[in-house]
């Protein structure tokens, strides 16, 4: 079963973070200066929009990833997309040469599978993308009713792969483990008490490298939305799970 949300006892920007994605407003989340030093523009996987994922493409400009916790990906049998290039260098020697062993600011990827929802065509419009984001969120919902058994049967009958959706897994301690904007994100929707899945997608610069902390922070003023770094996330996490 899922986790059980605890009340709420965080500082005032963090509650306000997990105000305004319970809302379906977007929130600006910075990891650190010493990992990938990015500003992902965040929203709750439950409230996509296609508008929403515009804002997405559009303003931020990286990579749209939706994110789960690892309870979750545990009970549906999904595997690490390393783990599936593992298992095929038998067939396909070159993928031995291709995966990645290890990153430069981290010990793993969090990247899983990708999927598209059935209803879409290709996937690819907002509105696909939107519908197969939103239904990854009241996925996570509903998981919280359901046994392990209708839970895959559930996800079987909604989703296909390879999609147009990459996933993104949590690490079990979550930031006691990794401090990625995938444990970020997941940590703020569970302290919330919210669906625990977000959608993220990296702030690009015009000089072709990630936006800089500050531009960020100018963008989340002018359009009135939650700036967070990292640390403060931290912070309440270990005070709230403590």
């Amino acid at each position: 079963m899922m986790p059980v949300p605890r009340p709420l006892r965080v500082p005032a920007a963090v509650a306000a973070a997990g105000d305004s994605l319970a809302a379906g407003e977007p929130v600006l989340l910075f990891d650190a200066p010493d990992r990938e030093g990015e500003t992902d523009l965040v929203i709750l996987s439950e409230r996509a929009t296609p508008e929403l994922v515009r804002l997405l493409r559009h303003d931020a400009g990286g990579l749209i990833c939706t994110a789960i916790s690892e309870e979750l990906r545990t009970r549906l049998g999904l595997p690490f997309f390393s783990d599936l290039l593992a298992l095929g260098e038998g067939a396909y020697p070159v993928l031995s040469g291709v995966r990645q062993q290890t990153l430069r600011y981290d010990r793993r990827s969090s990247f899983g599978i990708t999927v598209n929802h059935r209803s879409n065509f290709t996937g690819v419009p907002d509105r696909d993308r939107a519908t197969t984001i939103r239904g990854i969120g009241e996925l996570v919902r509903a998981a919280q009713k359901l046994d392990d058994g209708p839970l895959r049967e559930r996800f079987v009958a909604e989703f296909t792969s390879p999609g147009h959706l990459p996933l993104l897994y949590s690490a079990p301690k979550l930031l006691g483990e990794r401090k990625g904007h995938t444990e970020l994100a997941i940590s703020l929707a569970r302290m919330a008490g919210l669906a625990e899945s977000a959608t993220v997608c990296e702030m690009l610069g015009d000089s072709g490298g990630p936006r800089s902390p500050e531009a960020a922070r100018r963008y989340a003023d002018a359009h009135g939305f939650v700036f967070l770094e990292g640390r403060s996330i931290l912070e309440a996490w270990d005070a709230w799970s403590g």
